[in-house]
């Protein structure tokens, strides 16, 4: 489902290079659950960002479901987003004053379909995250835990071909970061969606079914389970 060839990507600081990505070459599949792992600075945020159309590279091709999302114009990459990317942020990235189905159900509202359809898909995602009951409650009336679970729910209710996952647990203690894991493997296995994230936890890697390494910017190790 992804393709990328030999990506590159540098960042100036002042007169200094980063170099984030060295010529990273991967594939991967529909349906995998794959983590990028690194210390920080090895790259793996950068790629992500690539990835979600949300950066460019410097060189190098990715195509994702076999379009090459670098010859997008601005428009289509806000529409590719939209409509076939999922992202969960370490932040949440809730919109505070909007409920917790209000949030998820945003993720609907640009695309055309009716509102009876917006409803049921919405309530249906946050009641199979776990979230029966807290539907009409503020972000600032939900634990960190049930947090991430709204952006999960947000992330999956349109359907995606992909969700990025920027550091999913980082801002959770290590049980909350566990369920939450937990959860999203068993999405993915329930909807075959396909999952990448990044992290430096090894709890986290644990739970990947295919983990990627990556270290100052080049791929060190690709493991599949």
């Amino acid at each position: 489902m992804i393709t990328i060839d030999a990506l590159v990507k540098t960042y100036r600081e002042g007169e200094s290079e980063v170099h984030a990505l060295r010529g990273v070459s991967l594939e991967i599949k529909p349906g995998e659950f794959t983590a990028i792992a690194g210390p920080s600075g090895s790259g793996k945020t950068t790629l992500l960002n690539i990835i979600g159309l949300l950066d460019d590279a410097d060189s190098g091709k990715i195509l994702i479901d076999g379009r090459d999302i670098q010859t997008f114009s601005g428009k289509e990459r806000a529409r590719f987003r939209r409509e076939k990317l999922g992202f969960v942020f370490q932040t949440f990235n809730l919109i505070p004053v909007l409920t917790a189905y209000e949030n998820v159900a945003l993720a609907l509202n640009l695309l055309q379909i009716s509102a009876k359809e917006i409803e049921s898909r919405t309530l249906a995602i946050l009641h199979e995250v776990g979230l029966k009951g807290a539907e009409n409650r503020l972000p600032s009336k939900l634990s960190g835990g049930q947090q991430q679970r709204v952006a999960i729910a947000r992330a999956l209710v349109k359907k995606p071909l992909l969700v990025l996952a920027d550091e999913p647990t980082a801002n959770l203690d290590s049980v909350t970061g566990e369920e939450i894991m937990k959860l999203m493997l068993e999405l993915n296995k329930k909807h075959g969606t396909t999952f990448i994230f990044s992290t430096h936890d090894p709890m986290v890697m644990q739970y990947a079914t295919r983990l990627i390494k990556l270290h100052d910017g080049l791929i060190v190790s690709d493991e599949r389970r």
